[in-house]
């Protein structure tokens, strides 16, 4: 149950039950003064009857009437006094009574109250129909006032999944000075610490690989010049991983930036892009085709993914690695220990490999993987399959 109907219903109970509660006062006020005014206009004719009967006159009082209630004979009996009583209330033809003492006789006047009771009943049904009325109003302002705050509340509740999902320009609009607008405020302070310090760290990244892209050249081409040997192919080995690094760092911090680049997109089967990203990533990978469809996609951003997926699966997992093509799909599989929790709760995390048994790096593959996938529009998801390993799935064309 939504926010909108929680407070719809609300607002409809509380009109119901306020609604009720007039109702029920008014009744009792009504029945009160009905039968206070009735058992007025008796008792003054009893008086008169009383003064008659002493007089020897018949004005019509009953004497010792037997249908006389008994409760009623019993006041009068005890006492001298003169006493009013409703005879079958509930009844379709109510009576009142009104008695008193007059020597060893009680003399006692009626009067039918069905013209009150039919009063009463006309009474109850407008304070029901009003009630009623009354509810419904409830229930359309609740729905109104509901759909006015739930509105808002989406379209904050929008703007920050849209903000944690990359989009840091994103801002909510926020409206009146209530808590929602408050809201909404707190939202946009929360987006506008995090684009900046996203940037801060973006900026200091990107310093730091454009600084050390020079000294690195200087060692490649410094490497070149050593004489061959093992000492060589030592010192090469390392400075290509330090470039390698440089230049994925590169790739992070354009990548962090919201426009910076660009899809060039074409039409293009999977399976070809699978199969050029095993040629450029190397090793003994098999890549199986369970169907496919043409997608629309930048093939040199998909074969980068696929490249880093495959170098993953090699890297941290264990043979055999395979390709399989299904629709728009491309699922990188491999057989090692899987990939951590942490990894699948939280996604990929720059400079983190998630877990001792994935082997060492400094954990920007799937950062980037990460990055061009959003460029792409494509989604990428991990999972530990049951029969074991590590299961990467690139879907390049999520809503299709």
């Amino acid at each position: 149950m939504g926010l909108r109907t929680k407070t719809a219903l609300v607002i409809a109970g509380t009109a119901a039950i306020v609604a009720t509660l007039i109702g029920l006062l008014v009744h009792q006020l009504s029945a009160g003064d009905q039968r206070k005014n009735a058992a007025h206009a008796l008792d003054a004719r009893l008086v008169e009857a009383v003064g008659a009967y002493a007089s020897g006159v018949d004005n019509g009082a009953l004497v010792n009437p037997r249908e006389l209630p008994a409760a009623l004979r019993r006041t009068v009996t005890e006492r001298p006094v003169r006493a009013t009583c409703l005879q079958h209330a509930d009844g379709p033809k109510p009576v009142l009574w009104a008695a008193t003492r007059s020597g060893r006789d009680i003399l006692a006047v009626r009067r039918s109250y069905v013209p009150q009771a039919r009063a009463l009943a006309g009474l109850d049904r407008v304070l029901v129909g009003s009630g009623a009325a009354v509810t419904a109003l409830g229930c359309v302002l609740g729905i109104v006032a509901a759909a006015g705050a739930g509105r808002r509340i989406t379209a904050s509740a929008r703007t920050a999944q849209r903000i944690a999902d990359g989009d840091l320009t994103d801002r909510v609009e926020p409206r009146g000075k209530d808590e929602i607008a408050r809201l909404g405020a707190a939202v946009n302070t929360m987006a506008d610490a995090l684009s900046a310090r996203l940037e801060a760290e973006r900026r200091v990244t990107a310093d730091i690989a454009h600084e050390l892209r020079t000294p690195v050249a200087g060692l490649v081409t410094a490497v070149g010049l050593l004489p061959p040997g093992r000492p060589a192919e030592l010192v090469s080995g390392g400075v290509d991983t330090l470039r390698g690094v440089v230049e994925n760092v590169l790739e992070v911090a354009r990548l962090d930036v919201p426009g910076v680049e660009q899809a060039q997109c074409e039409e293009v089967l999977p399976s070809v892009l699978a199969h050029r990203a095993v040629a450029l990533a190397g090793g003994d990978v098999e890549v199986l085709v369970r169907g496919e469809s043409a997608v629309t996609t930048d093939h040199r951003r998909v074969e980068r993914i696929l490249v880093n997926l495959v170098a993953n699966a090699r890297l941290h997992g264990a043979p055999p690695v395979t390709l399989e093509v299904a629709g728009s799909a491309v699922r990188v599989r491999d057989h090692g220990p899987g990939f951590p929790a942490e990894l699948l709760d939280h996604g990929p995390q720059r400079f983190r490999t998630g877990a001792r048994e994935r082997g060492a790096g400094v954990g920007l593959g799937l950062t980037i993987v990460a990055g061009q996938a959003r460029v792409l529009g494509a989604r990428v998801t991990y999972e530990n399959p049951p029969d074991g390993g590590a299961l990467a799935t690139l879907d390049l064309a999520p809503d299709s």
